[in-house]
C-alpha cells in the first residue's frame, strides 16, 4: 500500500500540483503563528511546549483516522487517506514553476527576468547578479527544496505511523523556519528547540538523499565533496545536500559569493582532514546547463527511491504470504 500511495500521490500532483499558498498550508502557518504568540515568553522551554502541542494537534487526528480505517479493514478508505496525506505533504511541484521559468529566461538571455524570478523565489536581493550566480542559486534552492519536500517526506512516510510521520516531518520543517528565520525571531530562545528537533528528524533523510544523488550521479566526486566540504557550511544538512549534489553533477555549489550559500572558512572547520585539506570544491562553475543537469539528477534520484520502495514492498508482501 505504501508504494502505491506514493505513486498515486505523485501522479496526481503531476496532473494537479498543490500550490504552496493553498488554504491548508495557510491555516497551518496561522496556527504556528498563534502558537508563537501564545507560548513565546522568551524561554526555550515554552518553545518546546508549543512545538509538542502543535505536533499533537496535527499528528494525533491523522494517525487516529488511519488506525480506525485499518482496524475495521476499510483498506480502500485507508489507501485513499494515505494518498491524500502524501499529496498534501509532498511538494515536488510547489516551486517548479520558478525553476522552469528561470531556466527559460536564462536560455533566452533574459537575465533581468531570471533575477526577478529568483528574488521572488528565494526572497534575496538579486540585483546585479550574473547568469552563473543566478544558475547557482537556482540549483541550490532546487536541491534543498526537493529534499525537504520530497525525499524527507518519503522516508518518514515509510515509518510505522505512516501518514502521521509525514505530517510531523513537514510541520517540523516549517516550525524550524518560522520560529527562527524571520527578523524578529532571530537569536530568540523560543525557536531553539524547533531547530534542534528538525535537525535530528532530518538527520537520516539528509544522508539518504545525498547517497541517492551520489548513486545516480558521479559517485566518486559526490562522496569526495561530501567528505571534504560538507562541514564547511554553517548548516550541516545544507552542506551535505549541496556538496553531494554538486559533486554528483560536476558543478561547484556553495562557493562564497556574495549572495550564494556561504561556506565557513577552512580554519573554522570542525573536522580535521589532515594537512592537505582541499580548498576548492570539485566541478565547474554553474551555468545554464547546470539547471538541466539538476532536473536529471532529481528525477533519477526519485526513480531510485521508487525502485527501492517497490523492492521493499515486494519483499514485505512475499514475507507475509503463507
Amino acid at each position: 500500500m505504501t508504494f502505491l500511495s506514493i505513486l498515486c500521490a505523485l501522479l496526481i500532483e503531476q496532473m494537479k500540483p498543490l500550490r504552496a499558498d493553498n488554504p491548508i498550508y495557510a491555516e497551518i502557518k496561522r496556527l504556528a503563528l498563534r502558537m508563537e504568540i501564545w507560548f513565546n515568553a522568551g524561554d526555550s522551554t515554552h518553545g518546546r511546549m508549543g512545538w509538542f502541542l502543535m505536533m499533537a494537534m496535527l499528528m494525533v487526528p491523522t494517525a487516529l483516522i488511519y488506525w480506525v480505517l485499518k482496524h475495521y479493514n476499510w483498506f480502500l478508505a485507508a489507501f485513499a487517506w494515505n494518498v491524500l496525506i502524501v499529496y498534501l505533504t509532498l511538494g515536488f511541484r510547489h516551486y517548479s514553476h520558478y525553476f522552469t521559468s528561470i531556466q527559460l529566461a536564462l536560455n533566452a538571455g533574459d537575465d533581468a527576468t531570471a533575477r526577478a524570478l529568483l528574488a521572488e523565489w528565494t526572497k534575496q536581493d538579486t540585483v546585479g547578479m550574473e547568469a552563473s550566480e543566478i544558475a547557482r542559486l537556482a540549483v541550490e534552492k532546487s536541491l534543498i527544496t526537493t529534499h525537504r519536500n520530497v525525499f524527507g517526506v518519503f522516508f518518514w512516510f515509510l515509518m510505522p505511523l505512516g501518514p502521521a510521520c509525514a505530517v510531523m516531518y513537514r510541520v517540523a520543517e516549517h516550525l524550524a523556519r518560522a520560529w527562527n528565520e524571520p527578523e524578529h525571531m532571530r537569536n530568540e530562545a523560543f525557536g531553539q528547540f524547533a531547530a534542534r528537533a528538525f535537525y535530528w528528524i532530518d538527520w537520516i533523510p539528509v544522508r539518504l538523499t545525498a547517497v541517492a544523488f551520489a548513486v545516480v550521479g558521479n559517485f566518486e566526486d559526490a562522496i569526495y565533496a561530501w567528505r571534504n566540504f560538507a562541514h564547511r557550511w554553517a548548516d550541516e544538512a545544507i552542506g551535505i545536500i549541496l556538496s553531494a549534489g554538486g559533486g554528483a553533477m560536476g558543478v561547484r555549489l556553495g562557493t562564497p559569493a556574495e549572495n550564494a550559500a556561504k561556506l565557513l572558512p577552512a580554519d573554522a572547520a570542525t573536522v580535521d582532514l589532515g594537512d592537505e585539506e582541499p580548498d576548492m570544491l570539485p566541478g565547474e562553475e554553474p551555468s545554464v546547463r547546470a539547471l538541466q543537469s539538476t532536473v536529471g539528477l532529481v528525477w533519477r534520484a526519485l526513480l531510485l527511491w521508487m525502485m527501492l520502495l517497490l523492492l521493499l514492498s515486494g519483499a514485505v508482501w512475499l514475507g507475509a504470504t503463507p
